[in-house]
Parts: structure tokens; sequence; C-alpha cells
């Protein structure tokens, strides 16, 4: 099979293929179709929590976007986000057994979006709302999750967060620290936010957070809600100026921001043993041998050509298939948690170069459902 993307997918005319679970003949077809369903749809009706136990809902999942934060392309609209929902449909199906659908949506418009997704949401047991652009995500994912009974999980924010948690966990097992790390995290869009509260969620609060403009800090006047929320969740002292300022000192930098933005000279500015994780794709925002040349110690990025790859994949699988399989309406904090804890075990032995597990581990799925059913 070829190796050239465009090539791959032309070959495919995409990624996926409805089957059916049944054989249709002359026995089969009166009992999934007319007549016989109609004694299931009165079913439903009178009961519909039924729904779970008579259809295909409680293993399906909607992957909705409005491609407006494609990768690390940008807003490229509904039909260039299609590929990538199918790709993550695919892996759904491989790793969880899970039936996922794409939803790619042609508005970006917060109400609307909000509205379709709880208009078709009778046919699924859970949102992924994915590639949907910060700050409208937010409030999406905030609504949904409240005005809806089955689990909404933006994966860019929160699949990004519980990772990089786990990577962290035992990075700092490599390195011999605990959770006063002063910690630097570049970027304040989706997963920059959901990774600095997530982080204060387990413990490690000592972190400073930049964007755009350098250090976000209390003395600034164009903060938004979401960033003025996560800077008061933070026990650090943060330096007002540029970003790689902010190194000095500091034990770990978790980037998600922007190729090239630090060099070795300010990694060295960092403590002995210092831990970063570059995530920018697919030019981190440092590369790992000008991050060693620096002083660092643990290095991960989001690429499959280095060491430690921090990738969404190692969760959302998992993660749905243990909300659905225990009827869990609501990824908590404590969901998140105990999903980055389970990942970050399955390394019984970590080492700079071996922090987190390979996608294709086959215990990561049984892993973090069974963390999952244990809060249940």
């Amino acid at each position: 099979m070829t190796t050239d993307p465009i090539k791959f997918h032309k070959e495919l005319l995409g990624k996926l293929v409805v089957s059916s679970k049944i054989h249709l003949d002359e026995k089969t077809l009166p009992i999934a179709y007319t007549p016989g369903v109609g004694a299931v749809s009165k079913a439903i009706a009178d009961d519909k929590k039924r729904v779970y136990d008579l259809t295909g809902k409680q293993n399906k999942v909607a992957i909705v976007t409005d491609g407006s934060a494609v990768l690390g392309l940008g807003n490229l609209g509904p039909e260039a986000a299609l590929p990538v929902m199918e790709g993550k449909a695919a892996i759904f199906a491989q790793f969880a057994k899970v039936n996922a659908i794409p939803i790619c949506l042609d508005t970006q418009d917060t109400e609307e979006i909000i509205k379709t997704v709880k208009i078709i949401s009778p046919a699924f047991g859970g949102i992924n709302l994915e590639d949907i652009s910060a700050p409208r995500c937010f409030e999406i994912e905030k609504r949904l999750s409240e005005e809806l009974d089955i689990p909404v999980f933006h994966d860019d924010q929160h699949g990004t967060a519980i990772v990089v948690l786990a990577g962290l966990i035992n990075a700092l097992k490599v390195v011999k620290k605990d959770k006063s790390v002063k910690i630097i995290i570049s970027g304040a869009g989706a997963a920059g936010l959901a990774i600095a509260n997530l982080l204060a969620a387990y413990g490690l609060s000592n972190y400073c957070l930049c964007d755009s403009k350098g250090v976000v800090s209390e003395d600034r006047n164009d903060l938004n809600g979401h960033k003025e929320h996560t800077i008061s969740n933070s026990t650090a002292s943060c330096p007002i100026g540029e970003c790689g300022d902010s190194l000095v000192g500091a034990d770990v930098l978790i980037g998600v921001s922007q190729p090239n933005q630090f060099s070795a000279k300010e990694i060295s500015t960092m403590n002995q043993h210092a831990i970063v994780f570059a995530l920018a794709n697919p030019i981190p925002e440092i590369m790992p041998d000008e991050a060693k040349k620096g002083g660092a110690m643990v290095i991960a990025t989001g690429r499959s050509d280095f060491p430690n790859q921090i990738n969404n994949a190692l969760v959302f699988p998992g993660l749905f298939r243990g909300l659905l399989d225990n009827n869990i309406s609501k990824v908590t904090p404590e969901i998140k948690v105990a999903v980055a804890e389970a990942l970050a075990a399955i390394i019984t032995e970590p080492t700079k170069d071996n922090i987190i597990p390979s996608i294709f581990d086959k215990q990561i799925v049984e892993t973090i459902s069974n963390a999952i059913k244990k809060l249940k």
C-alpha cells in the first residue's frame, strides 16, 4: 500500500464502512425491520431507557467538529475535517470496538452547534467534540455537558491534558522530583488551559501560563475569564515578561503553542534534570536534540519519530469504552486524573526515553476502562 497520504486516501475512498451484525434473509428481515421492529419501537416509547438495551446507542459515539481548528492547520472547514474524523473513528473501532460516526457541521456558530448536537443526541451514547477552536469550544462543551444526559468530551482539551499528566507522572519519577516542581505551560488555548487545570486537580499547582503576549498575569487587563480562572488555581510566582524569561529556575516546560519557540540557551536556564514536553506538531517548540543541548533530561513530543509521543489516541478509545460500559454521563476531574494515573502505571519502570506506552499496547483500553469502572 502506498505511503503517500493523498494516494492512500484516494485508493480507500474513505476509511469507514457500515456493516450489519446480522445476515438478512426471509426469517430475519421481518424481525430486524418491519413488522417485527414495531414491537421494539413501542417498548422504547413506553420506556426511553430501553433504547440502551434494544439498539446500538450504548456503543455509539458522535465525533462532532466544525472544522475550525483542524490538527495544527487551522480553520479549514468541515469538508477538510472529515478525513481526520474518519481516522479518529477508525481508531475507536480498532482499539475499543466503539462505533464512532463523524459529524462535520457547516456552521461555526456556538448556539447552532449546541442546538444541533442536542437534536442528534438521542442516537448516541456519547459525544466527542473535536477540532473546534477556542474559546467557543469551552462554552460548547460546558453547555452540552450540562444539558445532555450522555458524556461529552472535548479531546483537544482533555485528551491532551490526560496524556500530558500521565507522561509527567512518570517523568517526575525518572528525574526524582515531586509535586513541588515549577512548571511553565506555553500556550493558553484549549489544550494549555485544560492541562493547567488538570495539573492543579492532581496537585501540581506550581505553574505559570504563557500566551502569545507573554506570561499570563493578573496584572494584565486583556485576559478572558478562562485564563483568569486558570491562573487563579496557580500557587506559583510568575514574572511578567516573555515566556522564555519564565524558564529560569523552572523544572518542567510544557509547550502547546508554536514551532521553534525556545532555544537551547533558554532551556539551559531551567533547573538541573529538566523535563521538556514540546508538543507543537509537526514542528515542536524546540527539537529534541536542541533541548538535550540545553540540558533537558526527559523530552517528549507529539511526533511518532521521537521517543515519548504524547498522543490523544492513548486516551479517548479507553475513556469512552469505560464511560459507555458503566453508564457514566459526566467526565469529571476525578475521572481524568484516574485515567492519567492508570495510563502512567502501565509503564512499570519508566526511563527518560520511555515514560508513556505506545498506542499499540493492548493493555491500554482495558486498563483505562477498569480505572473508570472503579469510580462508578
